[in-house]
């Protein structure tokens, strides 16, 4: 079910393929095994920016408490930035399979502590109904569109823009 709504919520925003590394919803945790899938699909993509939740982020304003999975994936990204992607001797397996290391050259972390902006003013509808596409975790449609626009409103005053998203970056190398 939940890969169905991903791969449906994806369908919405235009995302052009989707991967699945096979943990079970609500059972996420940082080990070997995350990380490696992870490192795997790191150093398969080369991505520019690789971006997660922030692991640190434990609640939100007395409103929100992190849910475990987010908190193991920001984990796991982290992990995958460094030690696992860059680091020859991190998983020789991975060698074997043809994923040369990569040293990631930007992440960008959704959680609070941010320090980039992004303006989604003209796309904030088309990611309501791409959340919306995830009805088996939103038992209120209407609730999860008015915190969604207060949250985006709120970082976009912050960046002097409509609507946001925010992210704590880094920057490696060069």
């Amino acid at each position: 079910m939940r890969e169905a709504e991903q791969r449906a919520a994806a369908e919405v925003l235009g995302v052009a393929s989707v991967t699945f590394l096979g943990f079970t919803d609500g059972y996420l945790q940082c080990d070997l095994e995350a990380r490696r899938a992870v490192t795997r699909e790191v150093r398969r993509v080369r991505p520019d920016v690789l971006v997660g939740p922030d692991p640190s982020r434990l609640w939100t304003a007395g409103m929100y408490i992190n849910h475990p999975d987010h908190k193991a994936a920001g984990e796991t990204v982290l992990c995958a930035v460094m030690p696992d992607a860059p680091s020859r001797p991190q998983f020789p397996e991975l060698l074997e399979e043809g994923f040369e290391p990569f040293s990631v050259p930007a992440l960008w972390l959704a959680g609070d502590g941010e320090d980039t902006y992004v303006d989604i003013t003209q796309t904030l509808d088309t990611k309501l109904a791409s959340l919306a596409c995830h009805a088996s975790q939103n038992d209120d449609q209407l609730e999860v569109e008015k915190w969604v626009r207060a949250r985006a409103r709120k970082y976009g005053e912050k960046g002097g823009l409509d609507y946001a998203e925010a992210f704590r970056t880094f920057k490696f190398g060069g």
